[in-house]
Parts: C-alpha cells; sequence; structure tokens
C-alpha cells in the first residue's frame, strides 16, 4: 500500500462527461489538472458500462443549430469520424484518447474519492484536499488545489464539504413552478439498465435466470412498446428507483432493473408473440445508469421559468435544449406515458452563478448536480448538456486559480473575462459577441474571392413535389431586409394562397412565433410561382418565416440543396411517425408543431429580390460563431475555389491564426445507439486548405491542412510580420459552399 500527495492548479472530481470537459478544457489553458474518476473508464452514463445515448440540446433534431460545438463539439466530431457506427467500447476510447492528449492533465481512474477535507480559518468554507483510493493499485491519493470540481453526478464531494444541496421535488409556492407539486417531497427521477442484442442466424434459446421478473403480471406489457429489434435506450423507459433513495438503495435498484430487463427478454424469445428465435442476449449492464440525486445551490437556482420564456442571462456560459424531461417515479411499472416533456422554444441559457456553491467558497459544480430546481433539472441533466457546463466550469476554475479569487468573484467582477476566454475556445455559447482586444483580425479589412449576396435556391431544384395538405414554412435571414419572395409551385387548378411572414421571437429560435403580415397571392394552373412582397425591413437582422397555409390541389417545388441557415419546415400531421418514444404531451409547442427533421438537407425553391449581408465576408469577425438571427458566416458563391484576405493598414505580427469553420451545428450526431449519418466528416467543413501570408509581395505559406474534419483549427505558426493573410480554401468535405464562422489573429 502507498500513500502520495499531489498538488494541482485544479482537481476535478468525476469522469463522466462534465468531468472530461471540464479537466481538460482547464489544462488546455495551461493549468495542471487532476482528473478523478471511481471508474475504469471515462464518459460516466454514456461509457460501455451504461451505454446512455449522448443527448443535448438538439434534442434528437428538435431544435434547429442546437449542437454543441467547443469540447462537446469535439467529441461529436471525433466520434463521428472514428466511431460512425457508434460502438459504445469504442466511444470509450474515444473519450480517453481526448484526455491522454492533454499533458496537463493527470488522469486518475478507478480512484474513489470519500475524504474531504476543509477549512473556514474564521471565513466561508474551502475545500483543502480530497482523497482517494486507487482500487487494485492500493495506493491512497491525497489531492490539494487552490479550486475543486465536483462532477460527480451524485455530489458526494459537495456533499463531504458542507455545500448546501436539495434532493427531490421543490413545492410549487418555492419558484412558483406550476409543474412542481403543491408540497416538496422526495422523489426522484429513477435510474436504467440497459441490454443489447444481436441475431446469430440460427436457433438460440434462453433459460430465464431466477431473478427475472414476470412482465406478464406487471403494467410493462400495456403500458410500454417492446420489439425485438430494440436494443439500448430504445429502452430508456427501464427505468426504477424514483421512490427511494437512488445513492442508499442503489443495490437493491439494481437488482429490480436486472429482473426487469431479465423479464423483458424472457418475454421476448419465450411468449411466443415475437419472432426472436434467432435473437441472443449479448450485453446487460451491471450500473444502473442515475438520473438524478444531489443538486447543489448556487446563487442562482435554474428554474421552470428561466427556460421557457428563454431568459437572457448576463452570466450566460452554457446553453440547453431538451426538454424539460419528467418521468413518473414509479418508473417501468407506471400505469402513465414513460415521460412528460415541454420544449422550449429554442436552447436557453445556463448562467454561470447555477455552477458554484453557494456556500463553499473554491467548488465549482458541473452535471447533473448544478444549482436547478426539479423541474429545470429535467432538461440540463442530459450529458451533452452536461459537459457544455463542464468546460465553462472547468473554464472558470483555470481563471479562479490563476488570478486568486474565487468563483463568486468571478462571476461578479469578471464575467466578461470568463466568457471572452470560453468564445476563444469556441466553447458552447450563444448569443455573446467576442470582443478579444488582442485579436488583430476585428482590425483587418476582409474580403473574399466571392460572397453569397442573393438567397436563392432554384439552382437546387428537383422534380420532387411537396403537397400542400399540410402547412409549410421556409426560415431565412432577414439581412437587412426581405423584399419580394417568388415561390415555384405546381397547381392542379388556379387557387388563392394565404403566406404569412413571422418571426421567431428570440434570435436563437427557428419556428413561427410572432405574426408580422398575411398576404394573399394567386397561383396558376401547373407550374407557376406564388409572388409576394413582404416589405420587411427589421430593425435588427433576425430569422423570418414565411409561412404558406394548407391548399389541396397545390404542390411547392422541392431542392435537394440550399445556403446555409435557410431552412424547410412542415406542420406535424398526427399521422407523422414519432422520431423516437418521447413523444410531447402538450400542445402549443412550436418547435413541435413545426418539424425541420423529415426535410433536412431539402428546402423549396423559391427566389427573394434584393441583396443580402448574412454570408458577407466581414461575418467572420462580427464576434458570434454561430447561427444567432442568422447565420454569422461568410460563404463563398457555390462551387468556387474560395479566398479570404484580411488586410491591415500596418504591419502586424502575427504568431497563431485561429479559425472556426462550419461544422453544421443543425446535424444531430447521436450515433450511440440512435442512428447513423452517412458521413464520416461534416460536408460542410472545409477539407483543405492554406493559411499564407504576404511576405515582401509573395505569398508565404504558413499552414496547410489536408483532410481536415475539425471545427476549431488553432495554427501556432511561425511568427511573421505582413500587412495581410489570406486562408485559400480547395476543397470541403462535400458541400458546394465554402463557410466559415470565425477567423482570428493573434
Amino acid at each position: 500500500m502507498q500513500f502520495r500527495n499531489q498538488h494541482h492548479d485544479v482537481v476535478v472530481v468525476g469522469g463522466g462527461l462534465a468531468g472530461v470537459s471540464a479537466a481538460v478544457a482547464a489544462a488546455r489553458l495551461g493549468s495542471s489538472v487532476a482528473l478523478v474518476t471511481n471508474r475504469p473508464v471515462l464518459g460516466g452514463n454514456s461509457s460501455s458500462e451504461i451505454r446512455v445515448w449522448v443527448v443535448g440540446a438538439t434534442a434528437h433534431g428538435t431544435q434547429r443549430f442546437a449542437r454543441e460545438t467547443g469540447i462537446m463539439g469535439e467529441l461529436f466530431l471525433e466520434n463521428q469520424y472514428r466511431n460512425p457506427q457508434g460502438n459504445a467500447v469504442y466511444w470509450d476510447q474515444v473519450v480517453l484518447d481526448l484526455v491522454r492528449a492533454e499533458p496537463n492533465v493527470h488522469l486518475h481512474l478507478n480512484t474513489d474519492v470519500r475524504t474531504v477535507r476543509t477549512s473556514d480559518d474564521g471565513g466561508p468554507t474551502t475545500i483543502t484536499s480530497v482523497t482517494g483510493w486507487t482500487m487494485g493499485s492500493e495506493i491512497e491519493t491525497t489531492f490539494t488545489a487552490p479550486v475543486f470540481l465536483d462532477c460527480t453526478g451524485d455530489g458526494l464531494v459537495g456533499a463531504l464539504a458542507g455545500a448546501e444541496y436539495r434532493i427531490g421535488r421543490e413545492g410549487r409556492d418555492e419558484h412558483g413552478e406550476d409543474w412542481a407539486p403543491e408540497h416538496a417531497d422526495d422523489e426522484l427521477l429513477g435510474s436504467s439498465i440497459f441490454f443489447s442484442t444481436h441475431d446469430t442466424g440460427r436457433p438460440e434459446k434462453f433459460v430465464a435466470p431466477s431473478i427475472a421478473i414476470d412482465v406478464s403480471q406487471t403494467p410493462i406489457l400495456a403500458n410500454r412498446a417492446i420489439g425485438t429489434g430494440d436494443n439500448g435506450c430504445n429502452y430508456w423507459w427501464i427505468e426504477w428507483g424514483g421512490e427511494l433513495d437512488t445513492v442508499t438503495d442503489n443495490e437493491h435498484i439494481r437488482d429490480e432493473l436486472w429482473g426487469v430487463v431479465y423479464g423483458i427478454w424472457d418475454h421476448i424469445k419465450n411468449s411466443g408473440r415475437f419472432d426472436a428465435d434467432t435473437l441472443t442476449l449479448d450485453w446487460v449492464g451491471a450500473i444502473p445508469g442515475k438520473r438524478e440525486y444531489r443538486r447543489f445551490v448556487g446563487d442562482h437556482t435554474l428554474t421552470q421559468q428561466d427556460l421557457l420564456t428563454q431568459r437572457s442571462f448576463p452570466d450566460t456560459v452554457a446553453f440547453g435544449g431538451w426538454s424539460i424531461d419528467l418521468h413518473p417515479v414509479e418508473g417501468v411499472y407506471a400505469e402513465t406515458a414513460g415521460a412528460q416533456q415541454r420544449y422550449t422554444d429554442g436552447t436557453y441559457d445556463i448562467p454561470f452563478r447555477s455552477l458554484y456553491s453557494a456556500n463553499v467558497a473554491n467548488l465549482l459544480v458541473a452535471g447533473r448536480n448544478i444549482s436547478a430546481s426539479h423541474i429545470a433539472f429535467g432538461s440540463t441533466r442530459v450529458m451533452a448538456t452536461c459537459a457544455t457546463q463542464g468546460q465553462a466550469a472547468g473554464t472558470a476554475a483555470h481563471l479562479v486559480a490563476r488570478h486568486g479569487m474565487t468563483p463568486r468573484q468571478l462571476g461578479s467582477d469578471h464575467i466578461a473575462m470568463l466568457q471572452q476566454t470560453l468564445l476563444r475556445e469556441d466553447a458552447p455559447l450563444i448569443g455573446v459577441r467576442a470582443v478579444d482586444a488582442a485579436d488583430l483580425a476585428r482590425r483587418a479589412r476582409i474580403s473574399a474571392s466571392s460572397e453569397l449576396t442573393t438567397i436563392d435556391t432554384t439552382p437546387w431544384q428537383t422534380e420532387e413535389p411537396f403537397a400542400l395538405d399540410r402547412d409549410a414554412a421556409i426560415v431565412l435571414p432577414a439581412d437587412p431586409s426581405l423584399g419580394t419572395i417568388a415561390i415555384r409551385t405546381d397547381a392542379d387548378a388556379a387557387t388563392d394562397l394565404r403566406v404569412e411572414l413571422w418571426t421567431t421571437g428570440k434570435p436563437q429560435n427557428y419556428a413561427p412565433i410572432d405574426h408580422v403580415s398575411t398576404h394573399t397571392t394567386r397561383v396558376p394552373p401547373g407550374s407557376g410561382e406564388a409572388v409576394v412582397d413582404l416589405d420587411f425591413h427589421p430593425a435588427e437582422p433576425c430569422n423570418a418565416v414565411v409561412v404558406v397555409r394548407t391548399a389541396p390541389g397545390v404542390r411547392l417545388l422541392r431542392t435537394d440543396g440550399h445556403p446555409y441557415g435557410v431552412l424547410a419546415l412542415r406542420a406535424r400531421s398526427a399521422d407523422d411517425a414519432a422520431f423516437d418514444d418521447h413523444i410531447p404531451e402538450e400542445d402549443d409547442q412550436p418547435v413541435t408543431d413545426w418539424e425541420a427533421r423529415a426535410l433536412r438537407g431539402t428546402c423549396f425553391a423559391f427566389t427573394v429580390t434584393g441583396e443580402t449581408d448574412a454570408w458577407r465576408a466581414s461575418r467572420v469577425v462580427d464576434g458570434i460563431q454561430r447561427p444567432h438571427g442568422g447565420p454569422h458566416m461568410w460563404s463563398s458563391h457555390a462551387h468556387d475555389t474560395a479566398t479570404l484576405t484580411l488586410d491591415w493598414a500596418e504591419p502586424v505580427d502575427v504568431h497563431q491564426v485561429r479559425i472556426v469553420w462550419n461544422d453544421d451545428v443543425d446535424a444531430d450526431l447521436i450515433n450511440l445507439h440512435h442512428h447513423r449519418t452517412h458521413w464520416d466528416a461534416v460536408p460542410d467543413l472545409a477539407r483543405d486548405y492554406r493559411v499564407e501570408a504576404c511576405v515582401d509581395g509573395a505569398w508565404q505559406p504558413l499552414a496547410t491542412v489536408a483532410g481536415n474534419r475539425h471545427r476549431h483549427r488553432v495554427h501556432d505558426v511561425d511568427p511573421v510580420r505582413t500587412t495581410s493573410l489570406r486562408v485559400v480554401v480547395t476543397a470541403t468535405n462535400g458541400s458546394p459552399f465554402v463557410t466559415a464562422s470565425a477567423v482570428k489573429v493573434y
């Protein structure tokens, strides 16, 4: 047995995606980081031990342009390339490689922290050390640091330090949440265990173990959908333990869930109701995937109203978009649906004040244990959202350690420093403008070999029609205005069409929220156009939605391409198949009333008169690094070899060039147990490019890249003094447009 002591700038306890993102974020900024986790693999609930899909703000494509960037985005893109089939075992290695690539991260797997020492010295409580036992190695390590992060999910470190926390549901009056129970209680979301199967091609028997439950004697068969081809998260509803203590009763919960899993499989194999003769069970989880336990109290508790009103926080550092997703406390045995959901109109802010303890001065938190009510937690708890919190908290921890302050001081007095640091690293932050004074690109004159200045999808027109037996809509940027729109039609007879103009309410939304105007136009029989003068001049650039109402006998012509930031929507019909088992129960949810998934990659054929500024080259220095009230990116003309040039009035010294390429944050990349995207690298990404500086009148290469599959590229270059810099793109991964969200020069 050995005893060791380690001192670091930052100690992160918990190796789920929140902890991984926190550790990598702090390490990349220069902090020495200990990442301590009690499991043999990283990834938490997403790891091969538990195998929960990594969902986040996209909500399986329900929210648009909402996929996480930053460290979580890197994992999405790398897993898409290396592990397109969504193998859970290889996902472990994708996450591990991310961590091992950072020399400043000192990783301690299989190390269980259960001793926490604190000090108050007459002031606020601070954590002085945590001690972990490395199983199998017989090593006890004491970790000291000026700042600690509890990313354990269950919140043990913070609890041992005396941090204030909540377990269970708040009463309705505490935060004025109408989804909360009338009185506070101890009810929780339960835990889950999954299983996987495969077809061997030959008869396979199954002999149920003694623990198997006879599911025919339970409400399961009447209230849950069972299918032979389902695996993993198709059975998200195998959930139980919400009426118990999900930590204290963890062993009991595991045994009950095992009984349910083996009982369901016994029913599939031996009831005679399924074509399952050649199927075999190849994996059953042994660790319950917990959903809920402690939630720490910070300086702000995120609530139902914060999410549903999409409240803007001055200290926003992350975002979410998953529905408020609450499950019945009885879990799998409930007589009701497995989930009650309410979607926000778009993404929502997560404030920094929810990511640190209100009473332990040097404790930051990230993951399902942040400062949120039970209702708000129903959305913030999903793993990609937890990872965005982790990057924010890890970045904050680095700044806290470097500048000798507390998290509260950072949030109160230096929030701009935190936000700008996050933006420099392309962290998931929506609606905050990068204003980095050190960025030389902000002083440059920006030009390009071509700019997309018109909105026209007709070059990609196909013969496939869209019947107006339901409402249809087009989302497009109004920047600075919208003139006449001409939508191509095919009609059985001359027909009056009702066309409406809406805006989206918030800049991060992509559904019709606020009505602007209504128009009537007549379309001719056969091929024609619906022509409407929108005459729309918003006070500032925004997303507009052109809605075409139902018209029997009329069809809109479709396309198989469109400029980035333009979307086609269709109104949901009662006949539409659900994308997954989560079916919203409430009416009037714009993002579910209007869906984009079925039309993704396509649009309606239309043109808009006049020029648009939405894709000007100057967008790469406008400080907004992802779509927000418009695409906020440079786009070339289609099929151009594109060059972006930065010119300075006086020579500048260049040491580093950062490029944020467009990686299509509207694409849902949840391939773990869910779906497979047909490409390995995002088509919109620049694939082959070079960065050049003009030196003594000649262009000198600074960096040359082939086969790029990443969004955020950081090029440390040999120092050069120049008045001109250019980025030359010779190929994308498939898109006809070259698009970039930001260029930064230091």
